[in-house]
């Protein structure tokens, strides 16, 4: 069986994000870059796996040549190779024009199973996974807080407000997954070190087919035209009950005034 995990780099979410003026998208220099939280959920779903069911599991990576790091990264948890898709071109896509380029990332690989985490910590779009599912015509099986692969069949929990639902669907298929889905590990030194020398395959745009004029920021259907600093924190508003009945009425009003009620 062969798995395909995708992962972004995205801006630490404990850092100070800012907005670059000049092509008003997030400034991912400005703050230190990391693999997405999220994705380590995908990658722990893919180990166990590998080392289940001896599934062979490659990274998928969408970014700059800076983002390399992340790559090796998502590698040293125990992953078997990585590709990383990188050109300037691609600079500035939205949600959709991710997910063309992964689509055909993935259309020259061989894959039973893609494990995407369900959303990115820096965009929370939750439609890239989807999106690539429908840009290939495969079955989309999200938000899945249990997986389990038995021969040519994929089943999976998927959490939604009033529980889960079981649902399956034959192999290949694409699958995204919940943090509630497992734990994830930590790197073990060996993996780390193992990861520095893992094969990793470095392609561009063109090498994969993408139509550049489909994606990028000039293709971008999100588009951000503008956007102003965080004000300062402002004192909060202290509501006092002395017994006259009128707090309740003040504490009404001023959720109004917020637009809470």
């Amino acid at each position: 069986m062969k798995v395909i995990v995708p992962v972004k780099r995205v801006p630490d979410t404990a850092g100070e994000k800012k907005i670059d003026d000049g092509t008003m998208t997030v400034d991912r220099e400005s703050v230190e870059s990391v693999l997405c939280p999220v994705n380590e959920f995908a990658i722990e779903e893919a180990v166990r796996l590998k080392e289940n069911q001896g599934a062979e599991v490659k990274v998928l990576l969408m970014g700059p040549e800076s983002a390399q790091p992340v790559v090796r990264k998502a590698l040293s948890y125990g992953l078997d190779s990585g590709l990383q898709i990188t050109d300037e071109a691609l600079a500035g896509s939205d949600a959709i024009g991710t997910a063309k380029v992964i689509a055909k990332a993935l259309e020259g690989e061989e894959f039973d199973l893609v494990i995407f985490g369900n959303q990115s910590t820096d965009a929370r779009t939750c439609v890239v996974p989807a999106a690539v599912a429908e840009i290939l015509g495969l079955p989309s099986l999200t938000y899945a807080r249990h997986l389990e692969v038995d021969g040519d069949k994929v089943v999976v929990h998927r959490e939604h407000e009033e529980g889960w639902d079981v649902v399956e669907s034959t192999l290949p298929a694409i699958v995204s997954v919940v943090e509630a889905i497992n734990e994830p590990r930590y790197p073990s030194f060996k993996g780390i070190m193992a990861a520095k020398s893992k094969p990793l395959d470095v392609k561009s745009a063109g090498d994969i087919g993408v139509d550049t004029s489909q994606v990028g920021q000039d293709s971008a259907a999100a588009v951000l035209t503008s956007f102003e600093p965080r004000p300062p924190k402002e004192a909060g508003t202290i509501v006092e009950d002395d017994g006259s009945g009128t707090a309740a009425s003040q504490l009404a009003d001023w959720m109004a005034s917020k637009k809470f009620v």
